[in-house]
Parts: structure tokens; sequence; C-alpha cells
């Protein structure tokens, strides 16, 4: 009984089938030919009939026309799982990613044991990095498991991103769903054992209950989301919250084989302790390294890659020598956005009961300031709570005057400020934001009438009559949705929100839809009610979508898809709530140019105005300047809104003198932020220039992207695949240009049915209900997605892939192995050959050595006879694809051609066992390269080619008008 070597050829019931590398001597693992992993099957040579077997050549009678060399190319790169290249995930994934994003996977292979800090800018693609890295890791055996440690609110965003682009499914580990978990484990077992992938939520497993068992079952590959609000500047100004986290991150980060990836777009703004309390947890001599020292910029190089959109927007360019055009890549981000600032002034209506409130918090707080200091801080939260409702809205008001204050139950004024600094500031990390967008309440006791009655006042006041702000909101929309604009309108409390969204109904036009989000709904219901506001309005233009949400979405949720503007109606106190608002919008995959953003404010409230001109102004300077966002001062930017409460509160409670001294105060308080924050600014521009990404260069990244574009091709390949196979055996599709269209499947063949009908249900496959196919990989049930990995995608390919392969098969076939084509492209006779290689990959890592069979598609062509055969350049070869018949070819004259030059296929195979073993020595060095710095790894790295090579597809090209 002969034995057989991975990747040869054998055949067994009734098929030809591929050896896998798990194969024994008395038991063959194969993979039929032109099958996928799900086809994989064991077979005993003892018991049962194994021979060797030899790929079958093109049959002279089955003839095709010009695009069969294409479609059947695109079909069989479609179907691998198991490219040759060095990144074992990416044939597997269904994201393409750009070329910028492929530098931290490639500084992370140059590891032996993975350490990261990615903090690209927002809206760059950060998930999108890990995700490749995590994905990398699993398919090469370098992790077994991986957790995602991140907010609640993001759990199942993460989840989605890991199963839809990277195909890993994880279990959510949340305070809502562990019980559940735990019911179905055995005795003494841990749901981190039992599940493998985890998304868990940091604030849970945090507690002193939890982190224990997390740590001792802790996964071998962890990403951390938002990582900077797990560290703080000083541990004395570290909150009870960042204590938990940090000390849970430094248990995590103390076993040194772990993967560890922290994932943030603020690591340092500044703050240079809490920047290497994150680099301590990566390498904890990072942690005190000089870092203006040529070493510890090396040392830092390899563990940190931070660019600003200025830095990827064109990662490859022609200009700079580094790639061809096929290389050049345009990075879709908003080349602009646009800040227009809108005024309103208050009714007199809105404007006595403004006065009327300040006046009766300005005597709370003169009052309670005698009485001692825990009654001072609770009257002060709340006429700060109180002053930011009046200016929200009407609603918010009256359910702030009704509520009691959440700090009046304080035992002390630390207890106090704990409770209502929370409630009335507008903090910037993104887990603070959850359930704190519900109306804050307002000191009650002994007051309760005169609030009642203020309240009551409020109450009469909703709607565009008395609320001048709402009407000038409602005017800016009408202006944006004329412009063709989705807008996201955000607010800072939940009734607000819901008042804003019960008006704009019937006042945007009948083509308008209108819906809110806010903290009363759970994360998976927010995005569902995106997704039921984007299905209402549609995508055609034909309808328009107003989005109005709290603060539950400024962070960490994707909506460039579905809206393009946004209009802030509550100025948040902290700027970075602004930047995070409209990072939502404007971030990779906006396809409107320039983003709009309305920041709307009072001119008369006392409040608007300075917060603008202090606050929000300076941010957008800042950002414009640097290409950056620069976190405020936050010390700083208290003592200015501080000020500017005092001084609303008392210049009623004070003479003129000690008034004016109030606004100095503010005045002077604007000039010690801005001072403190243009340092902040020339710090983080000397950080940005300092630890800029350069271990890897952006030639490193053009070989690599070439490679695998070669073996994976793009994906607009699967999009033109569909669009040309699926009609060809009789489809029909609907929907013109290059986006989403539908796909009747009822009348083509049985086979290609039954292919289907798994995976989109054979009802809808008989009945005719049309298969939608989105251009994302994330789609409803139901739906195809315009991805290599697609299932749908996938059945399609396979089936034409090995229709044309059986050649005495009858019947509607998209593609042939042979074509004779008259065509201008060319002047003298051509001959394209479709070959496939096939690679037995020995790939080493810290867990031992992994064995693989890997394929490799190529498009060969020479010109003359195959004796003599003159072989074109490989970008040539490419282009003989693309070429159109412009005449006809008689049948039987093609069938003799075809004939002549299949006889020629053994002069020919010098030359593709020649090129075979350059692509095995190009992807030994390939796979060299991008692990070139753990010496570990690439001792016992091969890479061997097995002979002969299979030819798949054999198309001639004769000039246009010619006779032989």
């Amino acid at each position: 009984m002969p034995a057989y070597s991975p990747g040869s050829l054998v055949s067994a019931r009734g098929r030809d089938w591929v050896v896998l590398p798990e194969s024994a001597d008395d038991l063959l693992v194969l993979r039929p030919l032109g099958g996928s992993d799900d086809d994989v099957a064991a077979v005993f040579p003892a018991f049962e009939d194994v021979g060797s077997a030899r790929f079958a050549p093109p049959s002279p009678k089955d003839l095709g026309n010009q695009r069969d060399a294409g479609l059947l190319r695109s079909a069989l790169r479609i179907g691998f799982r198991s490219g040759a290249g060095p990144f074992r995930s990416l044939a597997g994934i269904a994201v393409e990613p750009r070329a910028y994003q492929l530098v931290p996977l490639m500084m992370a292979l140059r590891q032996k044991t993975v350490r990261m800090l990615i903090s690209d800018d927002v809206g760059i693609g950060k998930t999108v990095e890990a995700g490749l890295i995590a994905a990398e890791l699993l398919a090469q055996g370098g992790a077994e498991r991986l957790a995602v440690l991140c907010s609640p609110a993001l759990a199942e965003q993460w989840q989605e991103e890991l199963r839809t682009k990277f195909g890993i499914d994880a279990e959510l580990v949340l305070a809502s769903t562990v019980s559940k978990l735990e019911r179905g484990l055995d005795l003494g077992q841990s749901l981190f054992d039992r599940h493998p992938n985890v998304i868990v939520s940091t604030d849970f497993i945090k507690s002193t209950r939890h982190r224990d068992d997390f740590v001792r079952h802790c996964p071998d590959l962890v990403i951390v989301d938002e990582a900077h609000t797990c560290v703080a500047a000083d541990d004395a100004a570290a909150s009870t919250q960042n204590q938990l986290r940090y000390e849970l991150l430094q248990r995590v980060a103390d076993d040194a084989g772990r993967h560890l990836l922290l994932v943030t777009a603020t690591p340092h703004s500044g703050k240079e302790s809490a920047f290497r309390n994150l680099l301590g947890l990566i390498r904890p001599e990072l942690a005190t390294v000089e870092l203006d020292s040529e070493a510890g910029r090396r040392l830092l190089a390899q563990h940190f890659v931070q660019r600003k959109r200025a830095d990827v927007r064109q990662f490859l360019t022609v200009n700079d020598g580094l790639a061809d055009d096929s290389l050049r890549e345009d990075t879709s981000f908003p080349s602009d956005r646009h800040f227009k600032d809108e005024t309103y002034r208050l009714s007199p209506a809105y404007r006595a009961l403004l006065d009327d409130a300040i006046a009766y918090a300005g005597e709370r707080v003169s009052a309670a300031g005698e009485r001692g200091k825990r009654e001072a801080r609770i009257a002060w939260w709340s006429a700060i709570a109180l002053l930011r409702s009046l200016v929200s809205s009407p609603r918010a008001a009256a359910q702030t005057l009704r509520t009691r204050s959440a700090a009046a139950v304080a035992a002390t004024a630390e207890e106090a400020d704990r409770l209502g600094a929370p409630l009335t500031s507008d903090a910037a990390d993104s887990d603070a934001m959850e359930g704190l967008d519900a109306a804050p309440g307002a000191e009650i006791d002994g007051a309760g009438a005169r609030l009642a009655h203020l309240a009551d006042r409020a109450a009469e006041l909703e709607g565009p009559e008395q609320d001048r702000k709402l009407a000038a909101l409602v005017k800016h929309l009408k202006a944006l949705l004329a412009d063709g604009y989705n807008p996201i309108v955000f607010c800072r409390y939940i009734p607000t929100a819901e008042y804003v969204a019960a008006h704009l109904n019937g006042k945007l036009g009948k083509k308008t839809v209108v819906r809110s989000v806010t903290g009363t709904l759970s994360p998976q219901q927010r995005l569902q009610r995106i997704e039921e506001l984007a299905d209402e309005a549609g995508d055609d233009g034909a309808a328009r979508r107003v989005l109005v949400a709290t603060d539950c979405l400024s962070e960490g949720v994707n909506l460039q898809h579905h809206f393009d503007a946004v209009v802030h109606y509550d100025l948040a106190w902290n700027p970075t709530r602004h930047d995070q608002r409209e990072g939502r919008v404007d971030r990779y995959g906006q396809k409107k140019d320039t983003v709009r953003v309305i920041t709307l404010y009072g001119s008369d409230n006392g409040i608007d105005g300075k917060v603008l001109e202090v606050l929000i102004k300076k941010h957008r300077q800042i950002l414009k300047d640097l290409g950056i966002s620069v976190s405020v001062p936050d010390a700083a930017s208290t003592g200015v809104t501080d000020a500017l409460v005092e001084w609303l509160l008392m210049r009623d409670q004070r003479p003129d003198q000690e008034a004016l001294f109030g606004l100095e105060e503010l005045d002077r308080k604007a000039e010690e932020l801005e001072s403190e924050w243009n340092s902040a600014a020339e710090r983080e521009r000397t950080s940005r220039s300092r630890f800029a990404q350069r271990s890897i260069h952006p030639e490193e990244v053009a070989r690599e992207v070439a490679a695998i574009r070669d073996t994976l091709g793009r994906s607009d390949e699967v999009h033109d695949f569909v669009r040309y196979a699926l009609p060809a055996l009789d489809g029909v599709l609907r929907g013109d240009g290059p986006g989403d269209f539908t796909a009747d499947v009822s009348g083509t063949p049985a086979g290609l049915r039954d292919a289907l009908a798994p995976v989109v249900g054979g009802d809808a496959v008989e009945l005719g209900r049309a298969i939608p196919f989105r251009a994302t990989a994330a789609v409803a049930r139901g739906e195809a997605a315009l991805v290599r990995t697609d299932p749908v995608v996938g059945a399609l390919a396979g089936y034409v892939l090995n229709t044309a392969l059986e050649s005495d098969r009858n019947g509607r076939r998209a593609a042939r192995r042979c074509g004779v084509i008259r065509t201008n492209a060319v002047a003298t006779r051509t001959t394209l050959l479709l070959v496939r290689y096939r690679f037995h990959l020995t790939l080493p890592s810290r867990s031992g050595e992994k064995q693989l069979v890997a394929e490799d598609a190529r498009l060969l062509a020479f010109q003359g006879s195959p004796a003599g055969a003159e072989w074109l350049p490989d970008e040539e070869a490419l282009k003989l694809v693309e070429a159109s018949a412009d005449d006809n070819t008689d049948p039987v004259f093609g069938e003799r051609t075809m004939a002549r030059v299949l006889d020629g296929p053994p002069a020919t195979a010098d030359h593709l066992r020649e090129y075979g073993k350059r692509l095995e020595a190009e992807l030994h060095d390939s796979h060299r390269r991008v692990r070139s710095a753990s010496g570990e790894i690439i001792r016992g790295l091969d890479v061997t080619v097995q002979d002969p090579a299979d030819i798949l597809g054999v198309y001639v090209y004769l000039p246009a008008g010619g006779v032989a």
C-alpha cells in the first residue's frame, strides 16, 4: 500500500481528493478536489480502494466564450480557504483590509508573544485591526482562545463584528447573561473554559467576585477596548472603578505568555503617567524607559501604533514610487468636517422662567453655604442640574424640577461630589455614559411648592411657539434635508430627546422619518431601532431620515452608512463629547465628501455662549491644527464651568462690583484653561512625532498587499462574479450599478438550487423569492453579503467550479475550461493557462508545528506554439481575461484549434514546474519576512510545491479577422 504525501491527489469513492497533512499510513484525511473543508472525509486504505490520481486535462469539445476564463478563475479563488501566503486567516474573513490596516498585523507577527497598543484615531478602523490580529493568531495556532474586554454597551457590536467579518463566534459574558451561561456548566467548570471565545463586560468582570475566576481561566489572547478607561493619571486621582479595572488588567498582563492587545484612540492626551501605565501593561520596562532616547523609541516602536487620519488617507501612492496603479488606495474618509454655529434667543416667557430659576438656585446655594459644607455641595450640584436642564428643553427642566437630587442623600460633602458630578458633567469615557442621560434632579427639601410652580411653567413652554430653540432646530433640519443630508440630533437628556422627536414628527415633510434612541433602550435595541429607521426610510434617496439620540450613541456605534450630518442640540461641557458624537458619522466608509456639523446655542441664556467660546471653538482649532483631538485638561475645565455657574448664580445675590469681580474670575479661569490646553496640545504634537509608527515601512506593506491580491483578489471581483455567473445560469437580477441588487434563482439549474437551499432556505429558492445581495458583511437573515466567505457566494462559486470541471456534463454552465476567442487584443496567437498550484506548508509556532495544504491560482500566457512558447509577463496574462471577442469563431475550427493546443501541455511542463518553484521560493521568503523579528518562529519553516500543477483552463486568443 503506497504512502501518499500531503497535497498529492488520490482517487477514492468515485472522485478525486487532495491528501491533507492529518493523514497517516493507515488513515487518509481527504478533501474533495475543488471542495471545501466542510467536505473533508476520512478513508481507511485497508478497507477501501484508493489509488493515485492525476488531474484530468480539458476536453477540446468543452468550448466556452471570452468570459469563461475570468469566471472560472474567480470561482476558484473565492473557494480558497487556505491560501498559501503568510497571512493564514485572510482567505476566510469577510473583510478586505486596507493596506494601512495590515501594519498592526505585520507588527504582531514579528513578536513571539503579541503585546500591542493600537491607538489609531477615531474612525480609522481599530476594531478591524485588532480583529485581523486575533483571526490570524487563532488560524496559525499561536492562540487557542479569545476574550474581548469592553463596555457592555459595545459588547453586542463586538460580537457582530467578530462573527460577520472574521468568522469568530463569541459568547457574551455580561451581568444579564452570566446566569444563563453558568446553568449549562459541568460541576467545577468555568464558563471561560466552556466557551473558548468570549466578549466580557469589563465592569462586570472587574469585581472581586468574578475577576479571580476570569484570571485563573483567562484565554491566551485578550483584547481590551477603550483601554484608556482602565488607567488613571496617578493612583491618587484614580476613581475606584478605574483602580479595579487597572488591577484586573495588571493580573491579566502578568502572564508573560499571554497575547494582549490594548485598543484606544486616546492613549496619551497630555497625561504622561496614564500613558506610562498603559505602556507598562504591554511591557513593564516601557513604564520607565526614556522615550526620547533612541533605544526607548526603538523599543516602543515594536509595540505601539498611532496614526491620525492624514497618515492613512492615502497610505500607498503612485507618487511615492511604492506601488503601481493597482495598489493605489484612496482611503474613504470625508475630506472635510464643515462647522456652522447657529444661535437662537429665548422667548419672553422662557427668559422669565430662566431668570426665576437662577434666582431660586442662587438663593439655595447662598443659604446652604451658611449651613455647612455638605449642604453647600448638595445645593451646588442641584443648581448645575437645574441650569443645564433649563437650557436643554422645557420637558427636561420640568422633570428635573419634580425629581429629588441624587446628591441629596449624601452623608458628606465628598459623597455629594461623587453622586452629583457624574450626573451633571459630560464624561468622555464611553462606559461612564451608560444610564447617565436621564434628567438629573434638583434639591426639593423645603422648596417643593416653589419648584412645582416652576415645573408647571416649564411644561407650558413646550412647542416651537414658546421654545425658540426647537423652532430653530426645525429650520436648520429642513435646510440639511433639502441639501440631501440625513442628520443625527444629539441631546444631553432622555426627556429632551423624546420631546424633540415627538415635535419633529410631521414638521419635516411627508418623506422624512424621525426616530429617537436613548438610554431607555438596551444596546441591542438601540441598534435595532437604527436599522428599522434605515429600512423604513430606504437607501434610494427618495426618503430622508432623522435620528434624535442622547450620548448613549456617541461612542463605539458606527453610523456612517446611514447618516452624514450632526446637530448638537445641547452643548456638552466636555468638547471631547462633541468629537465623539461627530466621529459616529465622520469615519471610514462615509460616502459624503463633507460631513456637516451644526452647533445650536443660546445667545442670551448666560451659559452656551461661554461654553462655545472657551471650550468648543478652542477644541475645534486644536483639531484643525493637529489633525487630532486633544482632551480638555480636566481640572482647568472644571474651574471654568464652576466659575461660570457661580457668576450666574451670584450676580443677583451680590452688589454690582462683586458680580464684576465674578466675571473677571471667569475670564481668568478661561485664560488658565487656554494656557494648559495649549501646553497639552504641544505635548500631543511632540508625542505624535516621537511615537509615530516607524517599525513597518510602506514598501513592506505594498509587497504583501500585492501578494494577497494576486492570490485572493479584491472585493469587487466577488461583485462582478455574482453579477455575471447568475445570469449565465438563468438567474434574474434586479438592480443596476455597483451597489446592492436582488436575484431570483428559481429558474437556475436544479444543482445550483440544491446548493443554495441550505443557506437561504428551500422555500425561498423554489418559490422564486428574490435573494437580496448586499455590499456589506453584516446582513440580515435571508440576505447574502457580497464577500467571498458568504455561504451563498461560496455555494455559487462551488457550483460554477464543479460543473466546469465536469466536461461531460450537460445543461447550463457558467464557465468552461476551454475557449478560442478572436480579439483585437492580440497580434499573434496567444494561449492563456489557468493553473492551480498546491503547497505543503510547515509553519512552526510557539505551540508547535502546524502542517497545512494550501492553494494558489495563477494565469500564465505564452505566444506561439507550446514547443516554442514565448512566455509573457504576469501582468500581460492578466489583461487577457478582460479581452473582448471582436469576431466570431467557427465551432469546428475552434475545436480543431483547441485539440492541437491541448496536445502541447507536455512541452509547457518544464515552465510550469519552474514557475511553481519560483512561487515556492517567493512564499518561503514572504513567510520569513512577516516573522523576521521572531527567530524561534522562523526556524522550521518550510514550503514545498506539489508537482505537477493542475491545468484547469486553456484559452486561445487569435487576432480578429484571421484564418488560422
